[in-house]
């Protein structure tokens, strides 16, 4: 079908409809030097959307640190690779799948898992944790329930049934997502460093093999639905929701690390955003070749689908892969085995383009190097809004009496609640190698059959990076940094998924350069890249964007199993430390939003020398066995943090705190912190070693007891903690 001699009005309406804009298209037509058919219309749509080229976010990514003494495979493949000693690697990637998980929450979390796992086994890797970082709306908007409910099944609908363990994630509310929650998924899998296996096609003549499901109409231009804004009418896009089958999955999961065995795969891709097209165009870019592909031999589950359906089915559980010619006996052999799919489509040529044939006519036509390195690249007008301005607390304002019931209020409240209720559904334990479970810094995983293990968490805070982007990105970094350093790991490399909203607003495009610069600041400093990631723009409905959101999932090792750290209080007569000093920073803080309903002041700012200081003190404090619980500070502050210490070790602690501004101290959330419990016989070397690394330690209570009890006046009993902590979501989803 051409689109040759149309009217202007008429050809506009259908390039719009494709999401380019009038100029992209006049380039696609000097670039091919002619007028595209509607399958080439269609290829150009997919790889030149946001979600596929990075168009508007690509100038910018280049900015952040991406290599390391560890770093094995750095951004630029389907996952990351480090080194985690012993000849293993560690492969993780974090990917969204936000506006289909809007539209169908059940399979669009569901199929937004499927297709982070086999971004690692494609490397291959074996899959060993997922996590997610989950945002949605306020809790009483009519459509929040219904979305947390159906997201939170279709994570644990596809992970448990596929037998890889969900180990951690974030869960917050905010209004901001009303109209657009953000569901965001990572895994990461295990691997030999001499078995990595990569994307790039070679080898002219060599047969390009499609394996997995067969392809139907499901998921059509879900890379073009995940690159435009949201309107009234989003809920008519259903069709373009994937549908998943984990059962399939993890037959194919099985097939391919079989099939690695052998030798036999040259190059291999997962068929994600923008299925065929994007896995043979990756594939044949980045081995400079061209691919040759009859579409008549793609297996089909839907009658009478035209080329233009088969190359942008985003049909799941999927791969292309080019074949070793010698040895596709034994791989159509293997995947026979597994009941699964395996047809030769095509083969590698030396023309550089993509030219796909279907019942012996020429389809498309297209030079490699137009799809990819000539994609158009922005660098949007920005502007960078002014942080938000401290604002005095006034502390006559705040009674010492109200210190209990407000910490009361703040352990019931959403976005500081146990997520016990979420966590439960998930299957933590399969595969027996879950060391810390949900509900701790990070999660600890066993590197299976060994004695080390990987230390993960996901984390980021949109109010941070809303009223101040700069210090934001440096706080989502750091972040997990701490939570992997808390577990006593030390921190390696980090993946990212960038959700913001319209780049084409320059306020939005500059909360997402000034988060670029944050994030690449702290990395720099702590040596701590990003090997792996994604972006997802245009997080908008009806013109209202999300809040800037630069989810943050990181990956550090533990040596040792034995010196893995756990939240939870240990024993009675242990000393309670604050490492890092206190100033009350109440401005911007959990405190103030949900007991005063403010969301107003500055942003705390990051200390970076002193952050890592901090850090590495710690965990020279646990290499020493010198501590036996620790966590690190974070929302809400010292006395949230400290509640959930002895909420998870199920003792009480006496507070001892001479300070005038007790709310200040309590609930501030000044950065850097930890607390951390030592024995008593322990306590003076801790101090010494807190001297000679020149820390502000100091000490602020004493383990022991049933209750939480601050200065002899307040108190309130663990049970008590436990149970208003425990309550919301119960409550909420009536289970």
């Amino acid at each position: 079908m051409s689109i040759s001699n149309w009217k202007y009005n008429t050809e506009q309406s259908l390039v719009e409809n494709h999401g380019l804009k009038h100029d992209e298209f006049e380039s696609i037509v000097e670039g091919l030097g002619r007028e595209p058919n509607l399958t080439e219309l269609g290829i150009f749509s997919a790889m030149w959307n946001e979600h596929c080229s990075y168009k508007s976010s690509k100038y910018w990514l280049k900015k952040l640190p991406t290599s390391g003494d560890r770093v094995v495979q750095g951004p630029g493949e389907n996952a990351g690779v480090i080194d985690i000693d012993d000849g293993d690697v560690a492969v993780f990637k974090m990917e969204s799948h936000n506006h289909p998980s809007f539209i169908e929450p059940y399979q669009g979390a569901a199929t937004g898992v499927g297709g982070i796992l086999r971004d690692v086994f494609t490397m291959g890797a074996r899959p060993v944790a997922n996590l997610n970082a989950l945002r949605f709306g306020e809790i009483d908007h009519p459509k929040t329930k219904h979305l947390l409910s159906g997201v939170v099944e279709g994570i644990g609908g596809y992970g448990n049934c596929i037998g890889i363990p969900t180990v951690g994630g974030e869960v917050n509310f905010h209004p901001s997502y009303n109209g657009n929650i953000l569901v965001n998924a990572m895994t990461v899998g295990i691997a030999k460093k001499d078995k990595i296996f990569y994307s790039a096609a070679a080898g002219i003549g060599n047969p390009v093999v499609y394996v997995g499901s067969k392809t139907g109409r499901d998921g059509i231009h879900g890379a073009t639905m995940a690159s435009a804004e949201f309107d009234d009418d989003s809920e008519d896009k259903k069709p373009t929701v994937q549908v998943g089958d984990p059962f399939t999955e993890k037959l194919l999961l099985e097939a391919c690390l079989e099939l690695m065995k052998q030798e036999a795969i040259i190059a291999i891709q997962d068929m994600g955003a923008a299925g065929l097209t994007s896995s043979s165009i990756e594939m044949a870019s980045k081995g400079n070749v061209g691919l040759e592909i009859d579409l008549t031999k793609v297996p089909m589950r839907a009658q009478n689908m035209t080329a233009y359906e088969l190359m942008l089915s985003e049909s799941q559980e999927r791969m292309l892969m080019v074949i070793d010619p010698t040895k596709e006996s034994l791989a159509r052999n293997i995947f026979r085995k597994w009941d699964l799919e395996f047809e030769v489509i095509g083969k590698v040529t030396d023309t550089k383009n993509l030219v796909l044939n279907m019942n012996g006519k020429e389809e498309a036509c297209i030079p490699i190097n137009i799809l990819v390195e000539d994609a158009p690249e922005y660098q949007r007008d920005y502007v960078i809004r002014e942080p938000s301005k401290r604002i005095k607390i006034i502390q006559d304002q705040f009674d010492q009496k109200t210190i209990i019931p407000d910490l009361i209020e703040m352990i019931s409240h959403p976005n500081l609640c146990s997520r016990k209720w979420i966590w439960e559904q998930y299957d933590h334990m399969v595969m027996a190698d879950t060391i810390v479970r949900p509900g701790s810094d990070a999660a600890v995983v066993r590197v299976h059959g060994t004695n080390k293990g990987i230390a993960i968490s996901t984390d980021c805070s949109p109010i941070y990076c809303k009223h101040n982007s700069f210090e934001g990105g440096k706080h989502a970094i750091v972040e997990t940094w701490r939570n992997i350093i808390a577990s006593g790991a030390l921190p390696i490399a980090v993946t990212d998924c960038m959700n913001f909203g319209n780049p084409e607003k320059p306020e939005i495009m500059g909360e997402f350069v000034e988060c670029i610069r944050g994030m690449a600041e702290s990395c720099s400093y702590l040596n701590y890249p990003v090997i792996s990631g994604n972006v997802s723009l245009y997080n908008e409905t009806n013109g209202v964007g999300i809040y800037p959101t630069p989810a943050i999932g990181g990956v550090g090792l533990i040596k040792d199993l034995s010196k893995t750290m756990t939240i939870g209080l240990k024993n009675e007569g242990n000393i309670i430390c604050v490492i890092g000093e206190t100033s009350g920073h109440l401005n911007m803080s959990q405190y103030l939003s949900i007991i005063k309903n403010k969301e107003e002041g500055c942003v705390p700012e990051i200390n970076l020398k002193i952050e890592k200081k901090n850090g590495m003190f710690v965990l020279d404090c646990i290499e020493g066995h010198l501590t036996v619980s620790v966590h690190d500070i974070g929302e809400g502050g010292l006395l949230i943090a400290m509640s959930e210490m002895c909420m998870a070790g199920n003792l009480g602690v006496q507070i001892e705190v001479k300070k005038e501004f007790l709310h200040a101290y309590l609930f501030g959330e000044d950065q850097g912190r930890y607390l951390i419990e030592v024995s008593e016989k322990n306590y003076e070397k801790v101090i010494a070693l807190a001297k000679d690394y020149s820390i502000y330690i100091e000490k602020l209570g004493v383990v022991g007891g049933t209750d939480l009890k601050i200065n002899h006046l307040n108190k309130v009993s663990i049970a008590q903690l436990v149970e208003k902590n425990s309550e919301f979501f119960e409550k909420y989803t009536g289970e």
